[in-house]
């Protein structure tokens, strides 16, 4: 799996929060036995957030710890490598002179002992499977299937698309002799190329999964598994003899075998981690770790970590911390998380730490307050409003309350016509993002606030970047007409619906539009001011609000939503899985030919103006499509017990946890 997720068991009473969960008294008694609670926003969905439609914070931040590769992100957004798993160096750079496929090469070197905490030796047939769910050559040519196709490939992952996928092979990937290292090879230089490396999966138990095994197996029959998976691995791409070749037979049936021992395999990593459960019963092949911790229990409310026994020996950053065992708390299923009570639990002993949505009553609660650290921080997070336009890439097939997902999309927005361009215009002029970002900015730290706080003008850099206001100032030919006045940008959307609908106005109801979002507090409340201001040009906006929201997005009922996209690392081609017509967070059927050609740009070596350049370019051609509204950048707040030790809040995800191996009393 390239990421991370899970839950954990309901113990005794009903905390603050209203979950169920370790309701701890007095406050701070998790010193004593080495346990960290930490709260998260959201309610688990599934354990492999690289599979459609799991690609959730909440998941991430869950999984983070059981998992370890050769890098990781410090508090300061620095790439750091992780020399406790491996290495990893530039072996090939010819691409000046050489084009040939294969001209830029990187060989990465697991370091030899290493374990997973079931005891099975780490190697490098557990760096193959990352492209094997990465790459669509390597799905089409070993007969998983095209991830471009409706069909798309057995292996349901989010890795397809984008700059990897796009620059590497089916052959890209080469095992060494000793079976410690890999080489990927590339087509060209990639700017990139150090967090696109592979990481490890516990393939044993993916073919244990695959042969239905439903326990740990032995050192020898993982070493056997591994060797299956290597074998089936290669073999489903290679090419077969001539028909008349005495050969052929033969190397047919070692294909079709090793493509069969493939498909089951896609099939489970698809689907066996998709779970929020997590008992003494759950298949102890799906809770194998690499990391400091591994999963040892998971319900409805809550998930626990345990430290993984073999710690020490599975690449994970050399513990310093005496934490033993870490929690996650999640707001009960089907029920809205409030964040104003998160700073009492703080205080009361339910919660050691918390990072998440910021609001003046919790705030007020946690600041000043002597035995809680609280901190204004910087995160990469920000909130945005979406328009739909067709048919997700990965088809939804959930049939809900409002009809079924999967139907082909035919709203108002759809398509790429003036008409649907102007519709979607009108829908995004309305939007009162002024007021959103007073309440949810200014309001915060200061409940008398009467300012203005920071709207965010760019999808491809946030405020707190150093070349936002270049960015923002290059495609000033738009922004400029979303910084008008309320009033004035209500008029421009009046007379855009006006040439489509002459009777449009206040209450008209001229087109109908379905708004997914998630029920809380502020999300409710930010739909609602956007409904008002529809309202008035003659949307007609209904709110469904889902405490399901993120399984949601590629369903093609909804019309727009609006939620957070949160970084996770520092990328020059971080942005085109949001926006490239192939891309893997796009769930609103976006499709622009020339904005697929400028996405390529970032592929390249580029200067700090160069970047700047191809960042204004690209954000004009989607300005022009009218697809995402930027609303604003999250202030970033986090509080902590104060006896818990080396938390360093950082701008990616997970936020307060990255550093779980320093945490502890």
């Amino acid at each position: 799996m390239k990421k991370n997720l899970v839950k954990g068991v309901a113990l005794v009473a009903v905390s603050i929060l209203g979950v169920t969960g370790l309701s701890l008294s007095p406050a701070n008694a998790t010193a004593a036995n080495k346990t960290v609670i930490a709260q998260s926003g959201n309610t688990l969905s599934g354990l492999n957030s690289s599979v459609n439609g799991k690609n959730l914070v909440t998941n991430v931040e869950v999984t983070a710890p059981t998992g370890a590769g050769f890098t990781y992100y410090n508090n300061k957004t620095q790439l750091i490598r992780n020399t406790a798993f491996g290495t990893f160096k530039i072996t090939q750079n010819t691409c000046a002179t050489n084009l040939v496929f294969g001209c830029f090469k990187v060989t990465y070197t697991i370091k030899k002992g290493l374990k997973y905490s079931d005891g099975t030796l780490i190697t490098g047939q557990d760096l193959l499977l990352s492209h094997a769910v990465s790459n669509s050559d390597y799905s089409i040519k070993a007969g998983l299937g095209d991830p471009n196709s409706d069909a798309g490939s057995k292996f349901d992952s989010l890795g397809y698309g984008g700059a990897y996928d796009e620059n590497t092979r089916a052959t890209s990937m080469n095992l060494s002799d000793d079976n410690y290292s890999v080489t990927l090879s590339y087509a060209k230089f990639m700017p990139d190329w150090q967090i696109m490396g592979p990481g490890p999966g516990a393939v044993h138990a993916l073919v244990g999964l695959a042969k239905g095994k439903k326990s740990l197996q032995t050192a020898r029959t993982n070493a056997t598994y591994k060797a299956e998976f290597e074998n089936a691995y290669y073999t489903s791409i290679e090419a077969l003899p001539p028909t008349d070749d005495e050969d052929y037979e033969a190397a047919l049936e070692d294909r079709t075998a090793a493509r069969t021992l493939m498909s089951r395999m896609a099939q489970k990593w698809s689907t066996a981690w998709n779970i929020t459960t997590v008992t003494s019963s759950t298949n102890p092949l799906l809770l194998i770790s690499n990391g400091g911790f591994k999963i040892t229990s998971c319900g409805p409310s809550s998930c626990t970590l345990d430290r993984n026994p073999l710690a020490s020996v599975g690449g994970s950053p050399k513990k310093t911390g005496n934490m033993e065992r870490l929690i996650f708390k999640f707001p009960a299923t089907g029920t809205t998380f409030n964040p104003n009570l998160v700073g009492q639990a703080i205080k009361n002993g339910e919660v050691d730490l918390f990072s998440g949505e910021a609001t003046a009553a919790f705030w007020s609660t946690v600041n000043g307050d002597p035995d809680i650290t609280a901190s204004r921080t910087s995160v990469l997070l920000y909130e945005h409003f979406d328009i739909r336009t067709g048919d997700a890439s990965a088809a939804n097939s959930t049939v809900n309350s409002d009809g079924n997902c999967a139907a082909p999309y035919d709203g108002p927005f759809k398509g790429s016509t003036q008409r649907a361009k102007d519709l979607r215009k009108a829908m995004m002029l309305v939007v009162p993002r002024q007021t959103i970002a007073n309440t949810y900015i200014g309001k915060v730290f200061d409940p008398g606030f009467t300012g203005n706080s920071p709207m965010l003008n760019s999808s491809f850099s946030l405020t707190t970047e150093g070349d936002y206001s270049k960015v923002v100032a290059g495609s000033s030919s738009y922004v400029n007409d979303f910084t008008k006045d309320q009033a004035t940008r209500n008029a421009m959307a009046l007379a855009l619906m006006k040439k489509y609908y002459p009777n449009a106005g206040p209450g008209s109801d001229s087109i109908s539009v379905k708004m997914l979002t998630s029920t809380a507090a502020r999300r409710v409340d930010i739909a609602l001011q956007i409904q008002l201001q529809a309202d008035k040009v003659g949307i007609k906006l209904t709110n469904t609000a889902s405490t399901g929201w993120s399984g949601l997005l590629n369903c093609n009922n909804y019309d727009v939503s609006t939620f957070a996209w949160s970084k996770s690392a520092i990328s020059q081609t971080g942005t085109t899985p949001q926006y490239a017509s192939d891309g893997s967070n796009n769930r609103a059927g976006w499709s622009d030919p020339t904005l697929d050609t400028l996405l390529k740009k970032f592929e390249d070596t580029l200067s700090a103006t160069q970047l700047i350049s191809a960042k204004i370019a690209a954000e004009r051609q989607l300005w022009s499509n009218y697809w995402t509204l930027q609303q604003y950048q999250w202030p970033g707040v986090a509080a902590w017990n104060k006896d818990v030790k080396n938390v360093l809040p950082n701008p990616l995800n997970p936020n307060t946890t990255w550093n779980y191996w320093q945490l502890g009393y």
